[in-house]
Parts: C-alpha cells; sequence; structure tokens
C-alpha cells in the first residue's frame, strides 16, 4: 500500500482534535470541545494570510504555528471576543462619517 502524502493526511482529518492530535499540540478538552469550529476557521484565516513555502517540511512547520496561535486564541479569550464567523460582526454599532462641508441648512419659506 501506497503511502499517503501530506496533503492527503490533511484530508483524512475531520475535527480540530485530529487536527491538534495530527501537529502533537496540547490542549485541553474543554477548550476545544467549546471553540472547535472557531479554531479551525481561525487556522485556515492565518493559512489565508501566509505565502507558503515550497518545501513540504517548512508547510509543516507553518501549519502546526498557526494551528498553535488559533488554539491559544481561544485558551486566552472566547469566541464573541475573537468573532472569528461574520455573525458576531451583524449587530456591531456602525460609525459613519459626515464631513462638516456637506451639512447645510434649509430655511423654511414664510
Amino acid at each position: 500500500m501506497d503511502e499517503l502524502t501530506y496533503e492527503e493526511e490533511l484530508e483524512e482529518l475531520v475535527s480540530a482534535e485530529d487536527f491538534l492530535d495530527y501537529f502533537d499540540i496540547d490542549y485541553e478538552r474543554s477548550v476545544v470541545q467549546v471553540n472547535r469550529l472557531h479554531i479551525l476557521q481561525r487556522f485556515h484565516n492565518y493559512l489565508a494570510k501566509e505565502d507558503l513555502p515550497d518545501e513540504e517540511e517548512a508547510i509543516r512547520a507553518v501549519h502546526k504555528k498557526f494551528l498553535q496561535q488559533a488554539y491559544q486564541d481561544f485558551v486566552n479569550s472566547d469566541a464573541q471576543t475573537e468573532k472569528v464567523f461574520k455573525v458576531f460582526h451583524m449587530h456591531e454599532p456602525k460609525t459613519h462619517f459626515v464631513p462638516l462641508s456637506s451639512i447645510t441648512v434649509n430655511k423654511a419659506e414664510p
């Protein structure tokens, strides 16, 4: 039987726990149980901002670093504070800038 490539190994991982175990990252189950989707989304967001190296070992190192960072984000904070998903941004107050020069006074005619 052929060995799996690194990409194929990653495709086999289905949960946050699988990823954390695969990269040999120590974690508290209670943190992951509450934040698993947030951790994986943050991991994805970190990777999306990064240009990955060409070598597999370097890619593994970057993946591990960002997964550890994503997990730590939720050890030190919570989902509502981190606001990973769009739903957390929906009811935030919106501020709009209105320049003073655009304000006019309309006087009613007598």
